[in-house]
């Protein structure tokens, strides 16, 4: 292997999921760090998460070229690429975009943080809301958003809103400037070239959970070491 943090001179998008692979590996290397080791290897980093070495630094290698012949990667040394290359070298100003409960949740969840994203702002259309402060910061009008964006305040938008509503506040998002929204409502928005979206639908991941689950006893049902699956009684 090359030395550490040499990057390629055409660098493309990682896909998204080995994007969310490198996440990972970074929060193990952090583990690993706090626990006093200096080096590993691919094999030693992809085993806590049930990954091959061979797909350990085929991700990798979509970031840069790391690693030292015969040593391994430096800890200290992958955790600083990977954050650079991840972004999360920096601050990450946040707006949360509608106040229901979802949004009181992640205004009180404190692992953003820890990965350098803190909210700033709290926006809503309901009158009612607007004025009340939470968390310490107080809900502003839907149409400040735009002033707020345009003054570098903010540069993604978690968008909290019902599925009726969310393409509708997801326009005026981009219209106000965010390329960066965490959309958790259960549908897939239409939005410019330059507006990155990641949608999380926590049924979808239930359904998954659900599907693994069902495949699993049925593994053991027709081994005979399960009685019946759930939900046939």
């Amino acid at each position: 292997m090359k030395d550490l943090g040499r990057e390629p001179e055409h660098v493309k998008m990682a896909p998204r999921v080995v994007v969310g692979r490198v996440s990972l590996y970074l929060r193990q290397l952090e583990a690993f760090q706090r626990q006093g080791y200096t080096t590993i290897s691919s094999s030693q980093l992809g085993a806590p998460l049930s990954i091959k070495n061979a797909q350990v630094r085929k991700d990798l290698a979509c970031f840069g070229q790391f690693g030292h012949p015969g040593v391994g990667y430096r800890i200290d040394d992958l955790i600083g690429a990977l954050r650079r290359a991840l972004g999360i070298d920096r601050d990450w100003p946040l707006a949360v975009i509608g106040l229901g409960n979802l949004g009181r949740a992640l205004l009180g969840y404190r692992g953003f943080r820890t990965r350098r994203f803190k909210i700033v702002a709290i926006f809503d259309s309901d009158p009612a809301k607007v004025g009340q402060v939470y968390e310490g910061l107080t809900v502003e009008p839907l149409e400040n958003l735009k002033k707020a964006a345009t003054s570098g305040k903010i540069h993604l938008g978690l968008l909290c809103v019902p599925a009726e509503s969310a393409q509708r506040v997801a326009d005026q998002m981009v219209h106000a400037g965010i390329t960066g929204i965490l959309n958790f409502a259960p549908v897939p928005l239409t939005v410019p070239p330059q507006v990155n979206v990641v949608t999380v639908d926590l049924s979808v991941q239930l359904e998954n959970l659900a599907y693994k689950v069902l495949k699993g006893q049925e593994g053991l049902l027709a081994r005979g070491t399960l009685p019946a699956l759930v939900g046939d009684r």
